[in-house]
């Protein structure tokens, strides 16, 4: 059995989309998952990038291809109220009703996704906030510090580990980027041959023929 690492935030409707596909795309294969909240702003910032919501034309294309690819996964999604919003609160709540030294339940993290991507409401409202938080009953205080740092050190651990984006799935060595790499993951836990030949570092090795200017 392979031990996958989900990491997320539920600011990214690919990460939702990648959540609700992930048992199909892995079905009849043995394996278990832990899902990782972690901050997606700390992986732009560190890697010196914007979000897509943060640049027009990219963020238009965004709402559109995942409005497209929910409708053909048949997954039920709607954009909330307002996006980007500050997801911090839902972070820390996921991490909140994690038992003491293990990560959330697929049902806690599925119950967050819900709440961003389903209905269509502001993902950021107080008093949704205080609903779904009396609803989930978390083990500890959102706010305290024990579950900020497990936010923290999660978020700095995957960083460290390469992991630059939302949703990236890891397991041995290897990263698995963004809802369109699950069929790759797929074929990685069925010992496809291809990732243990020379194409999978040559890929990765290609020389760099110009840098842009910043």
């Amino acid at each position: 059995m392979k031990s996958l690492r989900f990491y997320f935030d539920p600011i990214s409707p690919y990460a939702a989309l990648a959540f609700a596909r992930l048992p199909e795309a892995l079905q009849g294969l043995s394996y278990s998952v832990d899902y990782v909240p972690v901050l997606f702003a700390a992986m732009l910032k560190a890697g010196g990038q914007k979000g897509p919501a943060e640049i027009p034309a990219k963020r238009a294309w965004t709402y559109r291809q995942i409005a497209w690819a929910a409708h053909r996964l048949q997954i039920p999604l709607q954009l909330p109220a307002a996006h980007p919003f500050n997801p911090l609160p839902l972070l820390r709540l996921a991490w909140a009703c994690a038992p003491t030294g293990q990560t959330p339940s697929r049902w806690v993290v599925e119950r967050v996704f819900n709440h961003v991507w389903q209905g269509g409401a502001d993902a950021a409202d107080a008093v949704r906030l205080a609903a779904l938080t009396q609803d989930l009953a978390p083990a500890q205080a959102p706010e305290g510090e024990p579950v900020k740092q497990a936010l923290r050190e999660a978020t700095e651990a995957a960083i460290a580990q390469g992991v630059f984006g939302v949703p990236t799935i890891a397991v041995d060595d290897k990263l698995f980027w963004g809802l369109d790499a699950l069929d790759m993951l797929a074929a990685y836990l069925r010992d496809d041959p291809w990732f243990v030949s020379a194409a999978w570092e040559a890929a990765a090795a290609t020389p760099v023929g110009v840098q842009r200017k910043t």
